[in-house]
Parts: C-alpha cells; structure tokens; sequence
C-alpha cells in the first residue's frame, strides 16, 4: 500500500500530466491515442490513482514533449508546469 508521502507524489506526477496536456490543447482521448494508452489509464494518471511504470511515464513525457525528469521533478516539487 503506498504511504501518504507516495499518494502525494503520484498526485503531483498526475497534475504535471493534466497541466501540460491542457497546455496543448488535448483531450484525454486524443492525447491517449498519441501515448498510446487507453483514455481510462490516462484519466486514471491524471487523477494520482495509477503507479505508472517507467516505460508508460516515459512514453506520456514523450507525447507532451517534455523530459521524464521534468515530469518527475514537477511532481516532486509540486508544480505543474515551468
């Protein structure tokens, strides 16, 4: 079970998705197809409720163009976008 600390990361990671995603003027479904994953994986990103592994966090940096780390340290720091 993941502690509060992990919750609140993974919330972060999921805010830093939704941010730059907004910032592109996606939906959720067609920026899945561009992953690709499925709408509900992305929502469920989104939402903080998914551990995403590395190979999925690496292709959702990849489709909004930003580096795997800047994701990360987004969610670690709590911002959603530079």
């Amino acid at each position: 079970m993941p502690s509060d600390d992990d919750k609140e990361f993974l919330r972060g990671f999921g805010e830093s998705v939704r941010a730059r995603r907004k910032e592109r003027g996606l939906s959720q479904e067609t920026f899945a197809d561009e992953v690709p994953l499925y709408r509900s994986y992305v929502a469920d990103v989104e939402r903080g409720s998914r551990n995403v592994g590395l190979v999925n966090a690496r292709r959702i940096a990849k489709a909004l163009g930003v580096s795997l780390a800047q994701l990360i340290a987004d969610a670690e720091r709590g911002e959603t976008s530079q």
